[in-house]
């Protein structure tokens, strides 16, 4: 980024708004915007504790169970439906409905179908992450050229060989990108789950945070979940970079 011919570095902007935060909070206009300064001594507070360390291992677990089933089943169902018209045209409309509407609101359907326990947590997390990976696993095996198809054919290759050999890695692209953003989903997902099922996890701190009015604290909180998710996002996405060739060679 450049302004008047000068290169400013991207990390100018966080400090910018950091500052203009601190200023805020320390005008105290509101109990909901604290200093960020304050903000940064209870996030070091806190994330030693092991009231935090032990609410982190619940939202870890629930979260890789959600995300190994949903890319478990995302990356096959998108590669089906991308090579196979009916099953496409069978599935690709509920894929559609589940993706674009608000997944809270099967919440309590699924509390009545499985309890209140992990199991329904973890269920909520695949719901808010399977369905970007679907479509995307999707896309991606729709992008195949026909003759990397007719070769797979020509050699007689089982659907099993097609499937891991050809479609994968050439859809490789794409499935990264839907990881990446079902990730981001998971987060969301894993952390609705363990407000609105279960007050485990960092759900439990969240409603204990915002019970007691501390709001330093749950800002804290809120900080340590946005960096997860970055930091997921830009290794998914330092890894979609390292294989963009993929793209370029199926053509």
């Amino acid at each position: 980024m450049k302004i008047f011919g000068i290169k400013i570095p991207m990390m100018a902007s966080l400090i910018f708004w950091a500052i203009l935060w601190e200023i805020v909070g320390q005008l105290e206009l509101s109990i909901l915007l604290p200093p960020f300064s304050h903000i940064i001594i209870r996030l070091v507070e806190i994330v030693p504790t092991k009231m935090f360390m032990d609410a982190f291992l619940v939202t870890a677990q629930c979260f890789l169970a959600g995300i190994a089933i949903a890319i478990t089943l995302g990356i096959p169902i998108g590669v089906l439906m991308g090579r196979s018209i009916v099953i496409d045209r069978m599935l690709l409309p509920w894929v559609n409905m589940f993706l674009s509407a608000p997944l809270t609101a099967l919440v309590p359907v699924l509390m009545t179908l499985f309890g209140f326990g992990m199991k329904t947590i973890i269920l909520t997390t695949v719901l808010f992450a399977i369905w970007i990976i679907v479509l995307d696993a999707r896309a991606g095996v729709k992008n195949i050229t026909p003759s990397l198809i007719d070769m797979a054919k020509s050699f007689q290759a089982s659907y099993w060989q097609a499937f891991t050999k050809v479609y994968v890695w050439a859809a490789l692209p794409e499935i990264l990108a839907g990881m990446r953003l079902g990730c981001i989903r998971a987060v969301k997902g894993v952390i609705i789950g363990q407000l609105l099922v279960s007050v485990v996890g960092f759900g439990r701190l969240f409603e204990l945070y915002s019970s007691n009015f501390l709001m330093e604290h749950m800002w804290a909180l809120l900080f340590v979940l946005f960096f997860f998710a970055f930091i997921l996002a830009e290794g998914l996405g330092l890894l979609e970079r390292k294989f963009e060739y993929y793209a370029a060679e199926r053509h």
